[in-house]
C-alpha cells in the first residue's frame, strides 16, 4: 500500500508541475508575441465584434486595482504556489483537482514573472462585444482554475467526509 500511495503522490506531483509549467509557457509565449507584434496601446481585431488584441501594461492586479502593490502580488503568487504544492503533497486529491489547482498556481506565476522582469503585467485580450477589462492567458488560467477548483473541492470534500453533494 505504501508504494501505491507514493506512486499516486508522484503522479499527482508530476501532473501538477506539468500543468504549472505549461500554463506559464503558454502565458509567457503569448505575451512575448503580443509585445513583438502589437504596439503598446495599439488595437488589432482578432475576431470581429468579439475579441481584439490590445497591448496594455498593467501595474496593478485584476481590473488595474492595486497599482504600486507589485511586491504584495508577487508574495501572494508565491504563497499560492506553496499552498498548492503542500495540498497536492498532503492530500489524496483527484487528478482533476490537482490540474485545476495547478492552473491557478501557473497563472499566478505567469503574471508574477511579468511583475519581476518588467515591473508590469502584459494584458492583451479585449472583448469587443461587452465592456470588460483587458486580460491575458494567465488571467484565464487563474479564473477558470479557481472556478473549477471550487466546484471540484466541494464535491471531493463532500465525498471524503461522507456527505451528500447534491
Amino acid at each position: 500500500m505504501g508504494d501505491r500511495t507514493a506512486s499516486e503522490r508522484g503522479m499527482r506531483e508530476l501532473l501538477f508541475w506539468l500543468v504549472v509549467c505549461t500554463s506559464v509557457l503558454l502565458d509567457q509565449a503569448t505575451k512575448a508575441a503580443v509585445r513583438t507584434v502589437v504596439g503598446l496601446g495599439e488595437r488589432l481585431v482578432l475576431i470581429p465584434h468579439v475579441m481584439d488584441l490590445t497591448h496594455v501594461e498593467n501595474i496593478g492586479a485584476a481590473f488595474s486595482m492595486g497599482e504600486g502593490a507589485a511586491p504584495l502580488f508577487v508574495l501572494i503568487a508565491l504563497l499560492v504556489l506553496v499552498l498548492a504544492c503542500v495540498l497536492v503533497w498532503r492530500e489524496d486529491l483527484p487528478m482533476a483537482l490537482v490540474a485545476s489547482a495547478a492552473c491557478v498556481a501557473g497563472g499566478g506565476m505567469g503574471n508574477m514573472i511579468d511583475r519581476l522582469w518588467q515591473g508590469s503585467v502584459t494584458d492583451f485580450l479585449a472583448t469587443s462585444f461587452i465592456s470588460f477589462p483587458v486580460f491575458n492567458v494567465a488571467d484565464i488560467f487563474v479564473t477558470l482554475g479557481i472556478a473549477v477548483s471550487i466546484v471540484l473541492w466541494w464535491s471531493w470534500d463532500g465525498h471524503r467526509e461522507g456527505k451528500p453533494t447534491h
